[in-house]
């Protein structure tokens, strides 16, 4: 079983400023995985091309279940607003997670975080350098499926916490809470904006993978995370493959863990 978790900067190459789709689905394709989560996805937004950045992904992957659930309407650090459920399925530009999957999805769900109540600074990439701006947060989103997999039924959810210190763990937190009342075991594959143990420690879920995936020039923090939680984690199996390939856009690097798998435990739920 192969996992992945990459943040896309929706796509936008850091060498040309360019967002081609035909890169980014190449990108994905290279990838091979099986449930991917996406963070920093774009559809019907100008400066990605009016692209539905989920769907293409999805057909690299040769995947017949995904979704892409919005966080906000409108552009990042433009005009935008909250998302709701009912822009799901909207023509107006969004911006959020997706979630793909080439196991039957049998459940989706969608929890909504708040984003934070005040502006904190965050660094982002530049031409030639880093630059720190100070930026309002966005709300951000959970997005879970319960899929039918070769070792029985197997939770996986994707989000993008905040960059603001402290409500990110605060998020984290209610992040646990609902994957909780899906079933074991349970994997989330995710930008956390977190470094390296700290998700563990404020979670107590298991750090399948340990590399750095950020400034995808020359990674040097761990911002992506591929978590497991303990009820259920026998069923995984071991982390055979570790991979955090370059590829041609995006600030991140992607994260792809395998797992060996075992078969289904008769009274695991």
């Amino acid at each position: 079983m192969r996992l992945g978790t990459f943040n896309l900067m929706h796509g936008r190459s850091l060498t040309d400023g360019l967002v081609e789709t035909g890169r980014i689905g190449s990108a994905i394709a290279r990838l091979d995985a099986d449930v991917l989560g996406l963070q920093e996805v774009d559809r019907a937004q100008p400066r990605s091309g009016h692209a539905d950045l989920a769907r293409i992904a999805a057909e690299a992957l040769g995947a017949r279940h995904a979704m892409f659930a919005p966080a906000v309407v409108g552009t990042p650090g433009e005009t935008f607003r909250p998302a709701t459920d009912a822009d799901a399925e909207g023509v107006d530009p969004h911006y959020g997670v997706a979630l793909i999957s080439r196991y039957e999805v049998l459940d989706w769900r969608i929890t909504r975080l708040p984003a934070a109540p005040l502006r904190a600074p965050i660094m982002l990439p530049g031409p030639e350098r880093m630059r720190v701006m100070l930026l309002d947060d966005e709300p951000r989103v959970l997005l879970a499926a319960v899929a039918a997999t070769p070792i029985g039924r197997v939770t996986f959810a994707t989000t993008h916490l905040s960059f603001v210190p402290g409500w990110n763990v605060r998020q984290l937190r209610i992040v646990r809470r609902a994957l909780r009342t899906l079933p074991a075991p349970r994997i989330l594959l995710a930008d956390l904006n977190l470094p390296g143990g700290l998700p563990r420690l404020f979670s107590g879920w298991h750090r399948l993978a340990a590399v750095p995936t950020y400034p995808a020039p020359d990674p040097r923090v761990q911002f992506d995370h591929v978590l497991a939680d303990s009820r259920g984690i026998e069923r995984l199996g071991p982390v055979v493959d570790v991979a955090s390939p370059a590829v041609p856009f995006s600030d991140h690097r992607p994260l792809v863990v395998t797992l060996r798998g075992r078969p289904q435990a008769p009274a695991d739920r």
